[in-house]
């Protein structure tokens, strides 16, 4: 089981068990299985783009990568690096250790937030004041590693109107407006909004 998310505000700690919301818990879900001449089903895999040399499994690549002179390297040899190239320090997991609320913030900055999770939280210790404030609509952000990283993400810490409590993970971005009249250029292959959450359904 893991760790809970714990969040400190004015002097007093909560906690929080937590469960990752998607699309199939809230839609349920269809699955196409390929079968073979014989009835089988199908196993997927990809061959390597450069020379179609390298029969890739699922799973493969999660293992490790090969270089350019196609040397095997195990992905817990891989290191981050910055834009200077230097090292970048391994952060560690937030779960399970306190972390500071910050806030409350604007409504308006979580609208600019390209979400990436959704966790439904349960309160195994919440603090009277915090809860009181969340059941009012305030927002608090908070830093988030669900595991070790190169950098720390966010979380938004938002109750609803019935009285439960998310914690939405993302980044912050900046939107690029048009101008009145502006053509606009379509949207690319690789952008599929098909795995997006509808919130009305929390």
């Amino acid at each position: 089981m893991a760790k809970a998310i714990v969040v400190e505000h004015q002097g007093a700690v909560s906690s929080f068990a937590f469960n990752k919301i998607d699309r199939t818990r809230l839609y349920g879900r269809r699955r196409r299985v390929p079968l073979d001449p014989e009835g089988k089903p199908c196993t997927r895999a990809s061959l390597t783009v450069d020379d179609s040399s390298v029969l890739l499994r699922s799973g493969m690549t999660a293992q490790g990568y090969f270089d350019e002179e196609l040397r095997w390297i195990p992905s817990k040899a891989l290191v981050g690096i910055d834009a200077a190239g230097k090292p970048l320090e391994v952060k560690p997991s937030t779960l399970g250790e306190p972390v500071a609320l910050e806030g409350p913030v604007e409504p308006t900055e979580l609208l600019d937030v390209r979400v990436q999770a959704v966790y439904l939280l349960w309160p195994e210790e919440l603090a009277g004041e915090l809860k009181k404030e969340l059941e009012e609509g305030r927002i608090y952000r908070f830093p988030f590693n669900y595991r070790p990283g190169w950098d720390v993400g966010a979380a938004y810490l938002v109750a609803n109107e019935k009285g439960d409590f998310f914690a939405l993970t993302g980044e912050r971005w900046t939107p690029d407006w048009a101008a009145p009249n502006a053509l606009l250029e379509p949207l690319g292959e690789d952008e599929d909004f098909g795995d997006e959450l509808d919130f009305e359904m929390f």
